[in-house]
């Protein structure tokens, strides 16, 4: 038996790896597959043990290896339980990506094209869902359309919803439109909770083709309009971590709070150096500190950054937590941080007038902004000041003001500064980095929690100011790793998709104006195409056009530049309290000083999918807290019309945003006009086939509220025009043939 069995496990080609990884090694996934394939039946799993000499000592290990095998889509079991490989069923694994209407999509995982799912398909899944299909035909839009055969993995196992009763069955609605199920509660385990209320579920029962989905609940939230509830919803819907964990609480609160004597070994001394922060009004965690002299060759300038990776070690349990975070969370009036308070607002972040480690790029600029020399080293300092935005801003303006008198030790370094920046800002001109203008606010709140106004925030040269210094130190750090070839997450952008390309070079044309660089724009094209349209009545709109052409930016070991900055090679440097990539540059340049390589326990590709994701899943968070508050905020102008832009066009009607609200809605297409109107998404528009009326981007137009739905955050409007005026503007292009959306 055993030389059977020996002999059978010898011909595995990847037996040498099996037995470098474990004591006992099994036959490899490869070796099975390999098997199965050449059987070329489907086989049972005790034939298949009989096949591979499977000992019952190793059974259950065996039966693991399958199990697993199923999840990752290599083989799965048809009816009888006999095991078959997948790529022989002509199945496609993906995962499911549900919509708000009930129907969804398969997201396949090899890349190829989605394939639609029916809602009578989607029964048997919920969004997130692994599963495999089989193709079965087209829609009646030609769209691929798909059936489930297996689901292969569970996403949801807990969820964040609105309890509701109907003839004495409770059932919970996903806040997570995307979940279009109602699970129902089994009886006897709502645990007091009363219709209407938010609670978490947790589910008991999977969806079938046969039943619906049926789970437990688990905590009651409170009421939908209770102080802060947006934000309880927002952080279990995305699956957002905001507790930390016992042991992660344990290390941080074992920390020394003040640097320790020890700590100074192998560290620069800049205790004397006159470094200051910089930073917003209500900001807690102060990741840079700046210094900035003149010399004979233009200036040095400073950038110290909070040395987190003194204190947060590859694995433990403090690291393990800001990378299963990837960055703090910033939703109005409440901070989710990446790393515990102790360290975030404390022994990380760089306080006036108090000791602290960091990580120092120290840089020389020439008179005309070049970065002609720089270096990295691990240092001690101690800062001066404590400045925000608009105090440095004041000082500037009023050199002899109040401001300037109360920080008079720091002045002569905030005019050093302030002279730096305005020959980087040349630089950057020259550069030909793209410099969109865009409008940031700030939501001012009633000591109830409820917005009670909302206002722009304005960007003074502070900002820019600071913004220029961190943008220098960040392409040093891309500019040492990559000379000495550590691999490392570089934070990349990439330019328009050749389809993003030719849509926005069609758009232009109509104004007689062109994007320049051929199949290959750079920044440089963009900027100079900034500058054309500036101060024209239709730049808001061309700005738009030309910023939605764009990719979004994401983290990726692969350098392939940062597109809008005009940048060869760009990271993340200056933010290791609350950005997880930071602290890995800030591993990797350690290790480099040091003649080693930083060497994660995840690949970097890994690393950098996981961080991009955390990025968005934080931005979906707050946009959706945000528009929760928004729309709270609007139920008190219910009937009131507002002056506004058209923000976005779609097949559907025209989203508004409101002059000095900055809040948008929706103008349904029912809600243009008695016509026919055709949508053009090329030229962003929509225009009445009768009456010849165009409503496009960048359009003004006066609008009345007249919905607020709280559960859906969605504003609806419609046009609200003086008598006998024109609601849009007359077109003088032909007609477009596009699908017809009538009025009701």
């Amino acid at each position: 038996m055993t030389n059977k069995k020996n002999n059978i496990r010898e011909l595995d080609p990847f037996l040498e790896r099996e037995r470098a990884q474990y004591d006992h090694p099994l036959p490899s996934r490869e070796y099975i597959l390999q098997l199965l394939e050449k059987q070329g039946v489907p086989v049972a799993e005790e034939e298949l043990c009989h096949m591979l000499r499977i000992d019952e000592h190793e059974a259950e290990l065996f039966s693991r290896r399958l199990r697993a095998m199923e999840r990752d889509g290599q083989i799965m079991r048809n009816r009888k339980r006999a095991i078959c490989v997948m790529d022989k069923l002509d199945l496609i694994k993906g995962k499911v990506q549900g919509h708000p209407d009930g129907f969804g999509f398969l997201i396949p995982d090899d890349g190829s094209a989605d394939l639609v799912l029916s809602a009578k398909e989607m029964h048997k899944a919920l969004h997130g869902d692994t599963v495999v299909v089989r193709e079965t035909g087209t829609d009646r839009r030609g769209r691929r359309e798909a059936g489930i055969v297996e689901v292969l993995e569970r996403a949801t196992q807990r969820l964040v919803g609105r309890l509701y009763e109907e003839h004495g069955i409770q059932f919970v609605v996903a806040e997570n439109r995307r979940i279009s199920q109602d699970i129902l509660v089994a009886p006897g385990e709502h645990i007091g909770a009363k219709a209407g209320q938010v609670v978490m579920l947790e589910i008991m029962q999977q969806p079938s083709k046969n039943a619906q989905p049926i789970g437990r609940i688990v905590q009651i939230l409170g009421n939908y309009a209770d102080p802060g509830m947006e934000i309880e919803i927002a952080l279990r819907k995305h699956d957002l971590p905001y507790e930390f964990p016992v042991d992660t609480k344990h290390q941080a609160e074992k920390i020394a709070p003040q640097v320790l004597p020890e700590d100074y070994a192998g560290r620069e001394d800049l205790r004397q150096l006159p470094l200051v922060t910089i930073d917003g009004e209500t900001a807690r965690d102060f990741d840079d500190a700046v210094y900035c002299e003149p010399n004979a060759d233009g200036f040095r300038l400073v950038v110290a950054i909070a040395d987190v990776s003194h204190y947060v070690k590859p694995g433990d349990a403090l690291d393990k937590e800001a990378l299963n975070r990837g960055n703090s969370v910033y939703f109005p009036r409440r901070v989710i941080p990446m790393l515990p308070e102790e360290l975030s607002n404390g022994l990380c972040s760089l306080n006036p007038l108090v000791e602290r480690l960091c990580m120092v790029c120290d840089m020389q600029v020439s008179a005309h902004g070049d970065i002609e020399a720089y270096r990295f080293y691990p240092s001690v300092m101690f800062s001066q000041a404590r400045l925000t935005y608009n105090q440095v801003a004041d000082m500037l303006v009023h050199p002899q003001g109040e401001m300037a008198q109360k920080f008079a030790a720091v002045l002569p370094q905030i005019n050093h500064l302030h002279t730096l920046f305005k020959t980087l800002l040349q630089a950057r001109e020259k550069r030909g980095a793209i410099d969109f203008e865009t409008i940031e606010t700030q939501m001012m709140f009633t000591d109830q929690g409820k917005i009670e106004r909302i206002v722009p925030l304005v960007r003074n040269d502070a900002h820019r100011l600071i913004e220029e210094c961190m943008l220098a130190a960040n392409v040093c750090t891309a500019n040492f790793l990559s000379e000495r070839k550590h691999p490392v997450l570089y934070r990349v952008h990439e330019g328009p998709t050749p389809e993003k390309l030719e849509a926005v070079r069609e758009f232009f044309k109509e104004f007689g104006l062109e994007l320049g660089g051929g199949e290959k724009p750079e920044a440089g094209d963009y900027s100079k195409l900034l500058k054309q349209v500036k101060g024209r009545p239709d730049a808001g709109l061309l700005q738009t056009v030309m910023l939605r052409s764009l990719r979004q930016a994401r983290y990726c070991p692969e350098n392939t530049g940062h597109f809008g900055l005009g940048y060869d090679a760009y990271t993340h440097f200056t933010s290791p309290i609350r950005r997880y990539p930071d602290l890995l540059v800030h591993r990797a340049i350690k290790a480099v000083l040091n003649n080693n390589q930083y060497k994660p326990k995840e690949k970097w590709e890994e690393l950098g999918i996981h961080c991009s994701m955390t990025e968005r899943r934080a931005d979906d968070a707050t946009r959706d807290v945000e528009a929760w508050l928004k729309c709270f905020y609007m139920r008190d102008h219910l009937g009131s019309s507002f002056d506004g832009t058209v923000s976005s066009v779609t097949g559907f009607g025209l989203f508004v945003a409101l002059d000095d609200l900055f809040i948008e809605g929706l103008v349904h297409v029912s809600e243009l006009g008695t016509d026919y109107f055709h949508y053009d998404a090329a030229k962003h528009q929509m225009l009445g086939e009768r009456s010849g009326k165009r409503y496009r981007l960048g359009d003004r137009v006066r609008v009345k509220v007249v919905r607020v739905d709280m559960e859906s955050t969605k504003l609806d409007f419609v046009l609200d025009l003086p008598a006998g005026e024109s609601p849009a503007k007359e077109a003088k292009i032909k007609k477009p043939k596009k699908t017809k959306l009538r009025h009701g």
